[in-house]
């Protein structure tokens, strides 16, 4: 009974000590840490909170533009173009919020695959001014940027979001128009 004790009370003092003693996400090994456990617990929307504000921003903006194709698609397009263009917005356009849609694309793309397979340990830290390079045990190179609540992001995949968010857009625009154009010709009127 006292060993059970004893252990019980020596892995609550670990976990106080490990907690405290874990840098803080306002710095960038911080922030950097947080990914690596996310990534090895496998729990990689816990990353997105330690993306630059740009690539979070893109994200919800995919979410929007997808969500609001996606329910013109359902009302005017005809099939089979409804199911197969509903099918591709599914994994963007039928969550929650931005941290699902990183986790959809850093699926699909495989950069969580990639993430597992180059983090390591922090080998050494370049701070210069908002921006910060790590580089790991394993001579991969991460950037961050620190964001105007004080976490560090990291901007790894930020174009590809941004870059996501204007196809996104895009797609919305030309969807609209398609959809007049399918509503015109059931009514039976020319195309302008």
């Amino acid at each position: 009974m006292f060993m059970a004790g004893l252990a019980i009370v020596l892995g609550g003092a670990f976990a106080v000590y490990s907690h405290l003693s874990f840098p803080k996400d306002t710095t960038p090994e911080g922030a950097y840490a947080r990914i690596v456990l996310a990534i090895a617990k496998g729990n990689p929307r816990d990353c997105f909170a330690y993306l630059e504000t740009q690539a979070q921003w893109a994200s919800y903006t995919i979410r929007d533009y997808r969500t609001k194709a996606a329910a013109i698609v359902g009302r005017d397009y005809p099939e089979p173009e409804k199911s197969a263009l509903l099918a591709s917005y599914r994994g963007q356009a039928d969550v929650p919020d931005g941290a699902d849609v990183w986790v959809s694309l850093a699926q699909s793309r495989g950069w969580i695959a990639r993430l597992r397979k180059d983090l390591s340990g922090t080998k050494r830290i370049e701070v210069a001014g908002e921006r910060a390079t790590i580089e790991t045990a394993r001579g991969t190179r991460y950037a961050f940027r620190r964001r105007d609540n004080g976490i560090w992001g990291l901007t790894t995949f930020t174009a590809d979001l941004v870059a996501e968010a204007e196809k996104a857009a895009r797609d919305f625009e030309m969807v609209t128009k398609s959809a007049r154009d399918y509503e015109r010709a059931r009514a039976g009127s020319p195309s302008p």
